[in-house]
């Protein structure tokens, strides 16, 4: 665990393990919630879709395509629960390949 106070600012980085330079690491989702188990009955989103939901949230532009870097204050549910667990999922995709999820953005809605 990593414990922080209250709307302190928590600075996160994820990378990419690989020699092949020519891979882009992309933030997609990151949600929150109470239960380490369950990311789908009681949560909060911080990115959804490559679109920020929680005010807080930012994300850095890095010196790096595989490294991913972003921020957010730290809250919790309702004074309930006192422990948030996050769970982000990022995306691959090869760099220059601009019909890749990396490439898309904030997707509001899926296509039909």
């Amino acid at each position: 665990p990593y414990y922080v106070d209250l709307n302190q600012n928590l600075f996160l980085q994820a990378s990419l393990q690989s020699s092949d330079p020519n891979l882009v690491l992309f933030l997609d989702t990151c949600v929150a919630s109470p239960n380490p188990n369950d990311f789908t009955t009681l949560t909060y989103d911080l990115i959804r879709r490559g679109c920020v939901k929680d005010p807080t949230f930012y994300s850095y532009n890095s010196p790096y395509r595989y490294i991913s870097r972003f921020t957010f204050s730290a809250f919790e549910f309702v004074r309930q629960h006192p422990s948030v667990y996050l769970q982000c999922e990022l995306v691959v995709c090869r760099y220059g390949d601009y019909s890749s999820r990396c490439y898309q953005g904030c997707v509001s809605r899926f296509k039909r």
